[in-house]
């Protein structure tokens, strides 16, 4: 389908009534929605029926995840002003999915200095952001405290500005150009400024499939003892998942319980953030080991099976208009998001792998983008305190309601 057809089709499950579309579920499919409806945890078992949900069991999916998002966080679409900063592209680590790192010598490597990095927060301040995101490659000649020394760069001159940075991966070498452990490690950066932890590294939480897409990057239980360990520090994390590559339905399942199971027991995550992988211009794709699907069929099951899934753990669902394009993210918002991410400002690695959808989104684009869904757009800070004072929020529909008896409805 295409994009007039997609949001023609998430419209058409927009407007059918819950008990039709339950109706016309296959009966596992249904049972396992009421639950969800009914604020149930549902099994990875009821997770794969959902994800893999085609047809009439999708467009019920579909319509269960834009209600329970409605019922969680209301009809507001939150974003945040922000600038991401790719500091360097030199890498050692070699993922097979990547198309952004460099290796020292060649022409257009870079590493910028914490002067230049400070830079460009003075311009994303200036423009108004509220955060800067930082993540860059494994450079294998990284001052050891190169972190450290950054986030205190910044935080001399910009004090209030929240630093959301340093993937697992960079916390992990950072922790053994050190020679620190983990607590040691990220209660330093915590000290020095950092507000928060992007949970991205992540792509799929199980080691056969990292042994394929990066073998030297950080492993599973690594992956979740860092995380862990921040949020035990009062650091807050965002989650994060890569679909489209190489990975089972189970596995995308399995990975999502285990983002479900460390949200139990540390409370830390803000958010959850699907990833569609972008191909072009990568080694996975170049060796044909990948052919990743039409936009759309998975990208809809994706979003709707994560809010159902993690519902009563982690309520904040983010879209990603960098790899889906503004018009598919703002489709998503009937999905089960109501997140549309950041402005950025400024982004390489996506369009280094071959993203297409640019490097900045202007606050009013985002704004146009919610009211065409029926939708509220509203600032926010990384960790979701909503910014009203800001920039007043435009108007919406009333929030779609449905018959509650329809859970209780046998069959």
């Amino acid at each position: 389908m295409n994009l007039e057809e997609l949001r023609r089709y998430a419209d058409e499950v927009e407007a059918a009534p819950l008990g039709a579309l339950m109706d016309q579920a296959s009966p596992a499919v249904r049972t396992a929605l009421k639950r969800a409806l009914a604020c149930q945890e549902l099994t990875p078992e009821e997770g794969l029926l959902l994800y893999t949900a085609v047809g009439d069991d999708l467009r019920a999916t579909m319509k269960c995840a834009d209600l329970a998002r409605a019922e969680d966080v209301g009809n507001e679409v939150t974003y945040v002003v922000n600038r991401n900063i790719n500091f360097t592209n030199i890498c050692f680590v070699g993922c097979q999915f990547c198309g952004f790192k460099r290796q020292k010598w060649e022409s257009d490597a870079y590493d910028h200095s914490n002067q230049t990095i400070l830079a460009k927060v003075r311009d994303a301040v200036a423009r108004g952001a509220t955060e800067v995101c930082m993540q860059g490659g494994i450079n294998p000649d990284m001052p050891a405290f190169k972190y450290r020394d950054l986030l205190l760069t910044i935080k001399s001159e910009f004090p209030k500005i929240h630093i959301h940075a340093f993937s697992p991966m960079e916390i992990m070498y950072g922790a053994r150009r050190t020679q620190m452990d983990y607590p040691e490690y990220i209660g330093m950066l915590h000290e020095a400024g950092l507000g928060s932890i992007p949970g991205t590294a992540a792509e799929i939480l199980d080691d056969s499939v990292r042994e394929v897409l990066s073998h030297k990057k950080v492993d599973v239980a690594a992956w979740v003892e860092i995380i862990s360990t921040a949020h035990a520090l009062g650091v807050p994390t965002t989650s994060t998942i890569m679909y489209g590559h190489i990975e089972s339905p189970r596995q995308v399942v399995n990975h999502l319980n285990i983002i479900r199971s460390i949200q139990k027991q540390t409370n830390g995550f803000t958010e959850f953030v699907p990833l569609r992988f972008i191909h072009e211009n990568t080694v996975l794709f170049r060796k044909g080991l990948v052919s990743p699907p039409p936009i759309g069929l998975l990208d809809f099951q994706m979003y709707a099976f994560s809010r159902l899934f993690l519902r009563g753990w982690i309520k904040n669902l983010q879209t990603s208009w960098v790899k889906l394009g503004v018009e598919l993210a703002a489709i998503t918002l009937k999905l089960g998001c109501n997140d549309f991410s950041g402005t950025l400002m400024e982004e390489s690695i996506t369009a280094q792998a071959g993203g297409t959808s640019g490097e900045f989104i202007p606050v009013d684009l985002i704004e146009e983008k919610a009211r065409e869904m029926g939708r509220v757009a509203v600032e926010r800070s990384t960790t979701y305190t909503k910014l009203y004072g800001r920039k007043a929020p435009n108007g919406a529909r009333p929030l779609p309601t449905y018959d509650r008896s329809v859970i209780n409805q046998p069959g």
